[in-house]
């Protein structure tokens, strides 16, 4: 009789530990504050929806999505007040993991709209991906990435990679990526998962315009309070500003 009790508060309680959600929203304040000149405000709101519930077990509850390779739709709008102009931009994207096999592909296309007093510029922006997953937690991906304006356009290929697994007792995510062409940018990361809902991270990112680099240092930390709802901020640290950014998320 005793054991058949424990056997199931054994099994409610694992029940207890699954979890499964199938969308997040998330919001996103943030600021610059350059070396010259006033510091610059903005916010952004983005959503994604999963085509399956994504099971949450024993994963970071950061990576669960990824690790479950959960095909997904995204999108995302921002918005930035600068000194001299304003600058708006919608992204729509779709992720899919390719049922019964270990490839992925992935695309978005996005618009950025550039309101100033000296002149306005709307970007059209674009990317394609394929990608393999060769062993379990780990992604590499190429690509293109395009952009289409009134002053000029260009495709660029791209390699980018992902990878989560335990180093030692703990959960860690590394991941880069490149892109090569008119503007030479890349950017690289490691996240350390302190436990299953808290992670601390570093990371940097870099372009190359016409001669002009750009340096970008960063650390970044994210808490998830319960299983739906987390909050993240990141620092960055730059050649010729600082930036902090502070999101909210929900999931359901």
């Amino acid at each position: 009789m005793f054991k058949k009790i424990a056997l199931a508060t054994a099994l409610i309680a694992g029940l207890g530990n699954a979890y499964a959600y199938q969308a997040e929203v998330g919001g996103t304040v943030a600021y610059v504050d350059p070396d010259h000149g006033d510091g610059s405000a903005g916010f952004a709101l983005d959503g994604t929806y999963y085509f399956n519930p994504v099971q949450v077990k024993d994963s970071p509850l950061n990576e669960a999505a990824f690790l479950n390779r959960a095909s997904n739709v995204n999108a995302d709008v921002s918005y930035y007040d600068y000194d001299l102009f304003d600058l708006t931009t919608y992204n729509v994207g779709l992720e899919y993991f390719v049922p019964n096999s270990d490839f992925y592909v992935s695309g978005r296309i996005g618009q950025t709209f550039l309101d100033s007093d000296l002149r306005d510029n709307d970007t059209l922006q674009y990317s394609a991906e394929v990608g393999y997953l060769p062993v379990s937690g780990l992604l590499v991906a190429v690509g293109l990435l395009g952009y289409d304006n009134d002053y000029d356009d260009g495709v660029d290929p791209t390699i980018r990679a992902k990878y989560v697994t335990k180093v030692g007792s703990y959960d860690m995510n590394f991941e880069g990526g490149a892109s090569f062409g008119d503007i030479d940018a890349y950017n690289v990361g490691a996240d350390l998962y302190l436990d299953k809902t808290l992670s601390v991270g570093l990371g940097y990112r870099g372009s190359d315009l016409e001669g002009n680099d750009e340096d970008v240092f960063s650390i970044r930390a994210k808490k998830f309070f319960t299983q739906q709802v987390s909050l993240e901020g990141d620092i960055g640290f730059g050649d010729d500003a600082n930036t902090y950014g502070l999101r909210a998320a929900y999931r359901f």
